[in-house]
């Protein structure tokens, strides 16, 4: 199997297996507290992310079954970080001010527009 839909598959499977936390705090929310997750809803934004995620690269994969390396290694790992930016702020809201996070965040964020523009640019021929 190609690496895209692989990818996909597996981050589609690491957002389902999230929408247990998520049914957690719907149940005992005190044991996502006792864990210390004090922004709940993070967890629902990274459970929903990664669903996103994995089906984007299902989609990528599909329609550009032999993109090349320039196209996948930034998607994939654009894909994989982006969602998990949301671990730290369901711990603490004031995580995104630290300067690391920042660095990690817009890394995650050009890597995915890398991945992204040069899909459409390399399916279109350019």
């Amino acid at each position: 199997m190609e690496t895209l839909p692989l990818a996909g598959l597996y981050l589609l499977a690491l957002g389902t297996l999230l929408g247990w936390p998520v049914a957690l705090q719907h149940v005992a929310p005190s044991a996502l507290t006792r864990v210390g997750i004090q922004h709940p809803r993070r967890l629902l934004q990274m459970h929903l992310d990664y669903v996103l995620m994995g089906i984007l690269l299902i989609a990528v994969g599909v329609a550009l079954p032999e993109a090349p390396a320039w196209v996948v290694v930034p998607l994939v790992a654009g894909a994989v970080v982006n969602p998990l930016l949301f671990l730290p702020l369901a711990f603490r809201e004031d995580a995104g001010a630290s300067p690391v996070y920042r660095v990690v965040s817009t890394a995650s964020f050009l890597a995915m527009s890398v991945g992204a523009v040069g899909a459409a640019v390399h399916a279109s021929g350019l």
